[in-house]
């Protein structure tokens, strides 16, 4: 983005009422399936089980109950019945940080089996998709697993353009392959401080190329580096999607209450360059963009401070923002809840049936729209839906 368009703004009177939209309920978790035989049982390492730390020991609950938005069908749940691999024996000891990266490299549909009790397994390494390997990877915690990065790197890591994990067409940036579906685990403590590699970001997750669909997952406390004008992402990091179709997030909730939200230069939450989002019945609460001097970076400032829950550059791209909630969340810069510009003003952003509130900016925002920072083709769409401070 410029700095020069702070002085676009365009003042609007906004009236609007909370109200829901759609009368789809949010999807329900898979039926338990059955172990293929082979199924990856890596012998247990110790340091990666842990017991049920504060994520896993409180019932499993995410996104937003009350979401009245409709889900489409490519943007539900996958049915996990018949699993081409299960991580473990039924016992804790054998759902290690080895048999999670083993069974994500061989891709599949990917299930757990770790016993009856939520369990945490902390990653001793970061899980990668090989690009082969699909084309579709569901990796499903059954609403148990929860995968930490344990403070110190990455959980999970596709990109299409990596030639560590496999080249599969002439076009990796644009291609529909693999698709990545993460639903019913929890994603906690990741930390891509120092990862360079794309612009770095993605504290639990970064993902380029192929597709992307998040469902029923929580996202607490994860981490990227503290400065930079456009490094972000906390939890997510999306740089390009197959031929710019959205990324679903449904049902899901990034941080959730005091100190389980996501810290990051910008994009306490979510981050992306050029690609579309669908966020969908979910909750995004107490993220933080805490960088500081904005994009480009301003004279002496390193660079960063922008959207608090979310941050979205780029040219074409579009945000839509249904049935969920997106709170206390804070900007050191714009956009205490949603930053978004797009460079060459062509992109669209939607909310509907929607509640953003107490989300401060402390530098810039969008007259009329509290806790967004906005730069597209005309002024955001706000439908059935509360904006306040």
């Amino acid at each position: 983005m410029r700095n020069s368009g702070l002085a676009a703004f365009l003042a609007v009177v906004l009236t609007v009422a909370t109200a829901g939209c759609g009368t789809d309920a949010a999807p329900a978790a898979p039926q338990a399936g059955w172990v293929e035989a082979g199924a990856s049982t890596a012998p247990s390492v110790a340091p990666s089980v842990s017991p049920s730390a504060r994520p896993a020991a409180a019932a499993f609950a995410t996104g937003n109950p009350k979401g009245k938005a409709a889900v489409p069908a490519e943007a539900r749940a996958v049915n996990t019945a018949k699993p081409t691999r299960v991580i473990g024996d039924g016992t804790p000891a054998s759902c290690t940080s080895k048999a999670v990266v083993a069974a994500v490299a061989a891709g599949g549909v990917i299930t757990f089996d770790c016993g009856p009790d939520p369990l945490t397994i902390t990653m001793q390494a970061t899980a990668k998709i090989k690009n082969a390997n699909g084309p579709r990877i569901v990796l499903d915690g059954g609403g148990k697993i929860t995968l930490s990065g344990g403070g110190k790197r990455r959980i999970l890591y596709m990109n299409t353009c990596d030639k560590a994990q496999g080249w599969t067409t002439s076009h990796c940036q644009d291609q529909d392959h693999p698709q990545l579906t993460v639903q019913n685990l929890t994603f906690a403590d990741g930390n891509s401080t120092g990862e360079t590699a794309e612009g770095g970001g993605g504290g639990a997750i970064f993902v380029r190329g192929g597709r992307l669909k998040v469902v029923n997952s929580r996202f607490i406390r994860n981490r990227c580096d503290t400065t930079g004008p456009d490094v972000g992402g906390a939890a997510i990091r999306v740089l390009s999607q197959s031929k710019g179709l959205p990324v679903y997030v449904v049902n899901s909730t990034f941080g959730g209450g005091p100190g389980l939200g996501g810290r990051c230069s910008n994009g306490g939450a979510l981050s992306s360059i050029g690609v579309s989002w669908v966020v969908l019945n979910s909750l995004l609460t107490h993220n933080s963009a805490i960088g500081r001097g904005a994009n480009p970076a301003r004279a002496g400032q390193p660079g960063g401070g922008s959207g608090g829950a979310i941050y979205t550059d780029g040219n074409l791209f579009t945000v839509r923002v249904a049935g969920t909630i997106i709170q206390d969340n804070h900007a050191e810069e714009g956009g205490g809840a949603i930053f978004f510009v797009s460079n060459d003003r062509t992109g669209t952003m939607r909310i509907e049936g929607s509640t953003l509130r107490r989300n401060p900016s402390d530098g810039f925002e969008t007259s009329g729209f509290p806790g967004i920072f906005f730069l597209g083709a005309r002024n955001p769409t706000v439908t059935s839906s509360t904006l306040r401070r």
